[in-house]
């Protein structure tokens, strides 16, 4: 797994450096979002929790110096079929190829995808460019029967959901 999050190499948390917590946490997450592994604590989980999953796409991406833009495919009940990073840029894009993201959801038989993407700049807002891709990917993922639920941008704080925004 790779890590891109930034971290002060000196600091401990209970005898624990910074990048053995944040290694733990993102195990944590992914087995709960896992659908092969969903039973946690003798309860199913799935995605109802949009802090669940945004907590997750933080710890993916939040504090790389690159723009990386990934997909959780779902099923029709939520569950997470599979999560890629499928794109890496620059400091300030990565190339989408809204093509590439309709072929992994159908190689997973997702029924549903939420997208995201983070702004190494540490801003949440969506650009122009940003609202129109999410548009475009909407309506393409909606010929082949696929939902968009949302994208969200992950910046400093909380991330942004052009769901909320009524992007989508």
């Amino acid at each position: 797994m790779t890590n891109h999050i930034k971290t002060e190499p000196a600091a401990e948390y209970n005898g624990w450096t910074a990048d053995e917590v944040i290694t733990q946490a993102l195990i944590i997450l992914e087995r709960r979002l896992d659908a092969r592994r969903l039973e946690v604590c003798g309860k199913t989980h799935r995605l109802t929790s949009p802090k669940l999953v945004t907590d997750f796409m933080r710890l993916q991406i939040a504090g790389s110096e690159r723009e990386h833009f990934g997909a959780l495919f779902l099923n029709s009940q939520h569950y997470v079929l599979a999560h890629e990073v499928l794109f890496s840029g620059t400091i300030d894009e990565a190339c989408v190829y809204p093509r590439v993201i309709v072929q992994k959801a159908l190689a997973h038989n997702a029924a549903a995808v939420i997208v995201y993407h983070n702004h190494p700049s540490g801003t949440r807002r969506a650009s122009a460019a940003d609202e129109r891709m999410t548009v475009k990917l909407k309506e393409i993922l909606d010929v082949v029967d696929v939902r968009l639920l949302d994208h969200f941008i992950i910046g400093s704080g909380l991330p942004t959901s052009l769901a909320e925004q009524g992007v989508i």
